[in-house]
């Protein structure tokens, strides 16, 4: 701006002024209190703004601590993980349903058309496996068992989606059956 930095008040220069290490780290706690790290007086909405990031890898930090937001938010966040357009940020939000889904599995049979989208029609094969490891928290549904199915039996799939398609159908008939 043409204003010589030595005529500033240190500290209208301190607030406009910031230096960024080249380097990662993290500390030894939770994702929110790394994210909050740079921020200490951060508020929680302001936490899962950086979900909302336009860098793919602030979002998929984001997405991975959801574990750590409201369970409304949660489900929100999630939502908007999985329909991201970066496959880290679809995959890290996976990876959190999967493990929220252990103990909620209703929270699969909510976003089950979304997974099977995923599952079925990704351009990430990882991301696939991942939208499939998801379904086996759910409700052994019908419609998802024929989907894994005709995804196992499907030559030109990755051969790890397909095998994790099939074994994951067999345990979700094996669901079925045990009701």
């Amino acid at each position: 701006d043409g204003v010589d930095v030595r005529d500033m008040r240190l500290a209208d220069l301190a607030a406009i002024v910031g230096v960024v290490s080249q380097e990662t780290y993290l500390l030894h706690t939770t994702v929110r209190e790394n994210l909050r790290y740079a921020r200490p007086g951060a508020t929680d909405r302001e936490i899962e703004a950086a979900a909302r990031n336009g860098d793919y890898r602030v979002r998929g930090l984001a997405y991975r601590s959801i574990a750590q937001f409201r369970f409304r938010q949660k489900l929100e966040l999630l939502r908007r993980g999985l329909e991201d357009e970066s496959a880290g940020a679809r995959g890290s939000a996976l990876i959190a349903l999967r493990s929220l889904s252990a103990d909620h599995p209703g929270d699969v049979n909510g976003f089950r058309p979304l997974l099977n989208e995923l599952a079925m029609r990704d351009p990430n094969d990882a991301v696939r496996r991942l939208a499939i490891l998801c379904l086996q928290n759910g409700t052994a549904d019908r419609g998802t068992i024929q989907l894994l199915d005709g995804i196992a039996g499907d030559d030109e799939a990755d051969r790890e989606v397909r095998e994790t398609a099939r074994k994951v159908s067999a345990a979700l008939v094996k669901k079925s059956r045990a009701k």
